[in-house]
């Protein structure tokens, strides 16, 4: 638009009842929103920009598509921009995302975050593990002082499948045999009393010493007070690594030990898993291939380290380690 036709255009913009007000708000609502999603790709990206292909440092922008700027890499001579190689590369639909990481943040469901930002709940669903693809790998680099580890169990889905390796069940349905079995999907949570949280899904059942090695030894301090229920697996993996531990007997009603370090028990990890569990109830049941993207999603609402759309966009495109 020619800038007299721009001015006339504006000075008439008082003239307009509420309702049209609304309607010109709703429609430049997308325009704004992209160009500050393009102004933060740039601003994360422009520090440490190199090709992803072959990681060189030396490129030459080399013109733009899609509103973005493309680059041109002078080692092998392909083009990426600043999404190519992220979850979020060829995502259409830009302005809209930081009115979805809002949603995000307030942990609306696939169809309520759908119905607010005005796309289809496919495009929510696939946005929803799009922006959650690193968030989960966004973990602190090691527990200390005393950490409290136990695991919680849900029941196994293939909830969007269309081939499943069982007899399909009603929703809502329950394990085929009593007990933790293999119907039960087991997750794996550490905290220490700083409130610095790992966690991973292990597997199906009861946990062992092998996935112990796997999901909770490289987050823990040489130094750490290692503190479990009288789960044997526990014992075994703290033997073998020399790590200081100590058990509570919940199932004999022990609850809290006295100790010079500080008390002994497992209720900090205990009401982390009682919030997962009330967390993830509006869901109506994740699938087990999705579950470490809620779990991720979960610990970064918990640690209360990400409270900004800007925020959570910047952990979508390259994680940010620090201290919670």
């Amino acid at each position: 638009m020619k800038e007299p036709r721009f001015t006339k255009w504006f000075a008439a913009l008082p003239a307009l009842n509420r309702p049209q007000r609304l309607r010109v708000l709703d429609a430049l609502r997308p325009a704004a929103g992209l160009d500050q999603v393009l102004a933060l790709i740039a601003q994360c990206r422009a520090a440490g920009r190199r090709c992803p292909h072959c990681q060189c440092e030396r490129w030459h922008r080399h013109g733009h598509a899609n509103d973005l700027q493309r680059y041109r890499c002078f080692s092998c001579r392909r083009t990426f921009n600043d999404l190519t190689g992220t979850p979020l590369a060829r995502l259409r639909l830009r302005g809209k995302w930081l009115d979805y990481l809002d949603a995000l943040l307030v942990s609306r469901p696939v169809r309520a975050a759908a119905d607010t930002v005005k796309v289809h709940r496919n495009t929510a669903f696939r946005w929803r593990h799009r922006f959650l693809d690193r968030v989960k790998e966004d973990r602190p680099g090691c527990l200390n002082g005393i950490a409290e580890a136990d695991e919680m169990f849900i029941l196994e889905s293939q909830k969007g499948s269309r081939k499943l390796d069982r007899p399909a069940r009603k929703r809502g349905g329950v394990a085929s045999r009593r007990g933790i079995s293999r119907d039960l999907d087991c997750i794996l949570v550490a905290r220490d009393r700083n409130k610095q949280t790992i966690d991973a899904v292990t597997g199906r059942g009861p946990v062992s010493k092998v996935q112990l090695e796997r999901h909770l030894l490289p987050f823990l301090d040489r130094d750490v007070l290692l503190v479990t229920d009288a789960n044997a697996a526990y014992r075994a993996f703290a033997r073998a690594h020399g790590l200081a531990h100590q058990a509570v007997n919940v199932s004999a009603g022990e609850r809290v030990r006295p100790s010079r370090n500080g008390a002994i028990h497992v209720q900090n990890v205990n009401a982390y898993h009682q919030r997962l569990r009330e967390w993830l109830a509006p869901f109506h049941g994740v699938a087990s291939r999705w579950l470490p993207n809620y779990l991720g999603w979960r610990r970064m609402l918990d640690g209360g380290k990400v409270t900004s759309a800007d925020q959570l966009f910047r952990l979508a495109i390259g994680l940010i380690h620090s201290e919670r």
